[in-house]
């Protein structure tokens, strides 16, 4: 062999080496993401369906990802200033969100808020949970006619909590009131935790809970009525608002979003681990341990069926604004 080919062959043999050196370097570089603690924020009280939620994801998400994942809460003004800290948070995966729906679309519609829609990366829905009113179990209230009854007697008067302006509770009670010729005194909370302990303590006369928070609380509430499009195996005794004569179906929907902008890899990474979550029995039988029901929508989907809502929920906003209802 000619020293010049010896020169050439040793020249191209090192290059290749260093390629092939080189290339499980770069993959280790992509999988090594996380590096650091992921926070998922929720912007509700602890103790709610949407915190219970964000726990129980955020322990299955840790398993997939290898790496640890923090639930912060951050409670206030129906969610707005969760949502606005992830609409502007760095694109790089650290920070999520739990969202919850209609509060997701119903916020912009209704007032000025930091973000829009289309400010976030959609990764997954994952759970559904029917919209409920609930009374306290030894109260007057024994049923939805009774509630209706009630109403029509006293308009005005009748305290009825929820989670927030512009939440699925908050839109049902307009929705109720409206097919209803009904007015009752709306009583705004930072989340169901503190909801469902007012209820309990009478301070209020009837509540918007969802089935897997009101549920929980056991026989010291009784729920009235319920926003699925049937009967829940949770609350079998409830009927739905079209059973009692209110033509709508209401529930809170909850998926996970990560600010717009979002590297094309990380969000793989984080749409494929949410995948594996949603498919995991163990998470299934997790969620429906809270009284929710698995709801998996991927990305796309999950995004295309948001804007499919929001028209719906906009023009219930022009027919009958629910701010400060």
């Amino acid at each position: 062999m000619s020293s010049r080919h010896s020169r050439r062959d040793l020249l191209a043999a090192g290059l290749a080496g260093s390629t092939a050196l080189a290339m499980p370097a770069f993959v280790r570089a992509q999988d090594s993401w996380p590096t650091r603690p992921i926070e998922l924020v929720v912007g509700f009280a602890a103790g709610g369906g949407t915190d219970t939620t964000a726990r129980t994801v955020a322990r299955y998400l840790e398993r997939e990802l290898g790496g640890q994942v923090i639930v912060a809460n951050r409670p206030g003004a129906s969610g707005e200033l969760a949502l606005n800290a992830i609409s502007k948070a760095a694109p790089d995966g650290y920070l999520l969100g739990v969202t919850n729906y209609p509060g997701l679309l119903s916020l912009p519609i209704e007032r000025n808020v930091g973000y829009k829609s289309d400010s976030f990366h959609y990764l997954a829905n994952l759970v559904s949970d029917p919209s409920a009113f609930s009374v306290a179990a030894d109260g007057p209230i024994k049923s939805i006619a009774d509630l209706v009854a009630k109403a029509k007697a006293e308009p005005g008067k009748v305290t009825f909590g929820s989670t927030g302006v512009g939440t699925d509770e908050h839109l049902a009670l307009s929705l109720f009131e409206q097919l209803g010729s009904l007015k009752l005194s709306h009583v705004p909370y930072r989340g169901a935790g503190p909801l469902g302990t007012d209820l309990l303590g009478r301070h209020i006369e009837a509540a918007g809970l969802n089935i897997g928070e009101a549920v929980p609380l056991g026989d010291k509430i009784k729920v009235i009525v319920q926003g699925g499009a049937k009967r829940s195996r949770f609350a079998p005794d409830a009927p739905t608002f079209r059973e009692a004569g209110f033509p709508f179906e209401m529930r809170s929907e909850r998926g996970i979003v990560a600010p717009k902008g979002l590297k094309p890899e990380i969000a793989k990474r984080l749409s494929d681990a949410l995948a594996k979550v949603a498919a995991n029995p163990d998470f299934v039988r997790q969620i429906e341990s809270q009284y929710t029901e698995l709801l998996y929508l991927p990305g796309e989907t999950w995004e295309a069926h948001l804007k499919r809502e929001n028209e719906v929920l906009s023009r219930l906003w022009k027919e009958r604004p629910w701010s400060g209802n």
